[in-house]
């Protein structure tokens, strides 16, 4: 029997990898998560924005940003501004306020398509890490440290725990989609 536990762990690190990706795709409410991927010039260093400044969520639909250096707060905006998010930054000169509006009919479907084409994405990988897995196993069945018995028995268990994973992204995705389509 091969320890499999290796290639098991990237599987559920693929699957968390997808799930926090899914965090920065707006579904028509605010979201702090959502500029997780914007970076602001911090002195020289790119900062995730969250590491230059407060973000809270006082209303469904806005977002406040409140930088603890007040000289940050054209460079925040800039950096709202330069990214793929679609919102105007409203800056009143001590916070940043972004409000989302309501998602469009067609928004919401390519929101939704995007979600299914990153979600298939994901189960590639989880499939290329059980290819990985098989080729480590018939491997070592060559070098005669594995049976052809345990060989088998371990092609069905990482198959197994494919099709888990694949079922857990499958279920991200339909939550997702609904979260998308019912805001």
């Amino acid at each position: 029997m091969l320890d499999t536990k290796a290639f098991e762990e990237k599987m559920a690190k693929t699957v968390t990898a997808f799930e926090r990706d899914l965090e920065t795709i707006r579904a028509g409410r605010a979201n702090p998560n959502v500029l997780s991927k914007i970076t602001v010039d911090n002195y020289g260093t790119p900062s995730p924005i969250n590491q230059v400044a407060n973000i809270t969520v006082p209303e469904a639909r806005l977002l406040q940003i409140a930088p603890w250096d007040p000289g940050m707060l054209k460079a925040i905006e800039k950096a709202i501004m330069a990214s793929d998010l679609g919102i105007n930054p409203g800056n009143d000169g001590k916070v940043i306020r972004l409000v989302f509006p309501e998602l469009t009919e067609e928004r919401r479907k390519d929101l939704s398509r995007e979600v299914k084409k990153r979600g298939e994405e994901s189960k590639v990988a989880i499939r290329n890490i059980r290819r990985d897995a098989i080729d480590t196993m018939e491997k070592a069945e060559k070098k005669g440290e594995l049976t052809e018995d345990d060989l088998k028995k371990d092609k069905e268990d990482i198959q197994k725990f494919t099709d888990k994973k694949n079922e857990e992204i499958d279920k991200i995705v339909e939550r997702k989609t609904k979260e998308i389509m019912t805001v």
